[in-house]
């Protein structure tokens, strides 16, 4: 059994996913200790909770320590990742329910049911748009286009937008099974192709997306760069608001965001969101700081070795390519200097013919 302490690096929920995914796709057995030891309320959260869940009934595991506020964990696979129909609901999770991130469990998963044999359909129920996440919109016009490079070949449709705090969001997620990835390689962005975003408002007046939109619009005419935001007001059980912007470049995509709250004036949302479209379109790097830790594990699972440079090193970064290299799946190698990341996967990852998991009994 591989032990994982959960206090290491930035101490958070992303130690817990990566290990479970992980678990899953090799089938070895994890302990992980001090689960989010580096938050204000340590242990598992609903999102937290509901991927261990969703990882235990792919693989059909056994588990230990699967609570709400646990902070430790035991995850023994008991089978090969099966593809097949799926209901995960982070609202169940907690009593009264929760708006945790139904992208956070979407994205402990995707990658075990992508090299599973067979197709799987997921429904998700939760927080598609919520603080401290990637939105939904994030994991459908960034996170799997790039992926869909690497080829994995995966669809979200959202069927209901899901705040904080009340949720109620629900996603939809098809996945097409038996890839094989490839790797990414992306040292330069190329030029930029378009901005692309969507201001959007459920149970609000039609004016703050259109305010959203002008204003966003405008910015980036001012700094040269032509966008089209589209204003879109949207059903929903609670009222929400946010702004999403896209950045596709020759080589890559890039996206950003911000959600509205009590206070904070339609256009100040979209002057945040554009001031970071500008300040990563400055850097002249093609990988985003989220994305960067995200690729991180896809890479991992490529027949040939990745690297990309990244516009941030980040904890988040360098905490994830220490888990990876807990299961001795691949070397992360992270040149300070020149921002680059190298993935050197190794031979027993489950792409390459030599692979064969065992799984306890």
């Amino acid at each position: 059994m591989i032990n994982i302490d959960g206090s290491y690096g930035e101490g958070g929920g992303q130690v817990l996913r990566t290990s479970l995914s992980l678990a899953a796709i090799t089938g070895q057995a994890v302990r992980i200790e001090r689960i989010r030891a580096g938050r204000k309320k340590p242990g598992l959260a609903a999102q937290h909770l509901t991927a261990v869940r969703a990882v235990a009934a792919i693989c059909h595991a056994q588990v230990k320590g699967d609570t709400l506020g646990s902070t430790s964990l035991e995850f023994v696979p008991r089978s090969a990742v099966q593809a097949s129909q799926y209901h995960f609901d982070v609202t169940a999770a907690q009593e009264g329910g929760s708006a945790g991130a139904v992208t956070l469990v979407l994205q402990t998963i995707l990658l075990p049911l992508a090299i599973a044999t067979g197709n799987s359909e997921v429904t998700l129920r939760g927080g598609t748009h919520v603080p401290f996440s990637p939105p939904l919109t994030y994991i459908e016009r960034v996170y799997l286009p790039l992926l869909r490079q690497m080829g994995v070949v995966a669809e979200v449709k959202l069927n209901a937008w899901g705040w904080y705090p009340q949720g109620g969001g629900e996603v939809q997620l098809q996945v097409r099974g038996n890839s094989k990835l490839s790797e990414i390689n992306l040292l330069e962005k190329g030029e930029l192709q378009q901005v692309r975003g969507l201001a959007v408002v459920t149970e609000l007046p039609s004016h703050i997306p259109q305010r959203m939109a002008s204003r966003a619009e405008n910015l980036l005419s001012q700094a040269h760069l032509k966008a089209t935001v589209t204003p879109s007001r949207e059903k929903g059980i609670a009222p929400g608001a946010g702004i999403f912007l896209t950045a596709k470049y020759a080589n890559t995509r890039a996206g950003f965001s911000a959600l509205g709250r009590i206070g904070l004036a339609a256009e100040k949302a979209a002057e945040m969101v554009c001031a970071e479209l500008l300040n990563f379109h400055d850097t002249g790097a093609p990988v985003d700081v989220h994305l960067a830790d995200q690729l991180l594990l896809p890479a991992t699972l490529a027949i040939e070795p990745s690297q990309y440079r990244v516009a941030e090193i980040s904890t988040h970064l360098t905490t994830n390519a220490w888990v990876i290299e807990q299961f001795g799946v691949a070397q992360v190698n992270i040149d300070v200097s020149e921002k680059v990341v190298a993935i050197a996967p190794l031979p027993q990852i489950p792409n390459l013919k030599s692979y064969k998991p065992k799984f306890q009994t």
